[in-house]
């Protein structure tokens, strides 16, 4: 199936195709379809924002459109930064901004309060306003400092997933403590949130599809 996808974030894109073009489908970015849409995320909810972002993308493209709207809640933060994740420091997309101010309202938190999970929503819209939402989540922690690496974007230099992938297929536990950013893609991709979810959306594609 020719994709579109909702998001003009270079990392979200490379995860989207990456995943979504091993399940054979075609996956084409707002750039290369000519659209230039920036649609205001109002929802209180992934799944909302999701769909918000998918709608407009379907509708200007014409296309079958996968939008994810995600982010990373801390338990101990009540789920913050949530939903405001991208704009977590005030403005939205300063990755290193967002990362400092996170550390700044845990540095007194020890090992056992860091608890946090990513959670991410897939929302798939067809040109005619049928939806299917999926949701994947992640589990860790959030480190007491950056352990970048070769990958990864946003918090990912922050959260240390409990599991890693493994080739082949599969996953075990993160015993090496490494971040998200310094897991190859294929050892993110098995246990991320954006991969659960696309994972979920893959199984319920055809009965979604046969829908009319």
């Amino acid at each position: 199936m020719k994709i579109c996808a909702a998001t003009g974030n270079p990392g979200k894109l490379r995860e989207l195709r990456r995943i979504l073009e091993a399940q054979g489908h075609q996956v084409l970015s707002q750039k290369e379809l000519g659209l230039d849409l920036d649609p205001e995320e109002t929802g209180s909810t992934f799944a909302e924002n999701a769909a918000i972002k998918a709608a407009a993308f379907a509708a200007a493209s014409r296309l079958p459109t996968v939008a994810d709207d995600s982010g990373l809640c801390v338990d101990a933060l009540d789920g913050a930064p949530g939903v405001y994740s991208a704009r977590y420091c005030g403005r939205h997309g300063d990755d290193e901004a967002n990362n400092d101010k996170l550390l700044r309202v845990m540095q007194d938190l020890p090992a056992e309060k860091r608890g946090a999970r990513f959670v991410s929503a897939v929302c798939l819209m067809m040109p005619d306003g049928r939806a299917l939402t999926c949701m994947g989540e992640c589990p860790g922690r959030v480190a007491f400092a950056r352990q970048p690496g070769d990958y990864g974007f946003g918090y990912d230099p922050l959260f240390i997933p409990d599991e890693r992938g493994v080739p082949g297929g599969g996953k075990r536990p993160n015993t090496e403590h490494d971040s998200y950013a310094q897991l190859t893609p294929e050892e993110k991709d098995a246990i991320s949130h954006r991969g659960r979810a696309l994972e979920e959306l893959e199984k319920r594609l055809p009965a979604f599809l046969s829908e009319t």
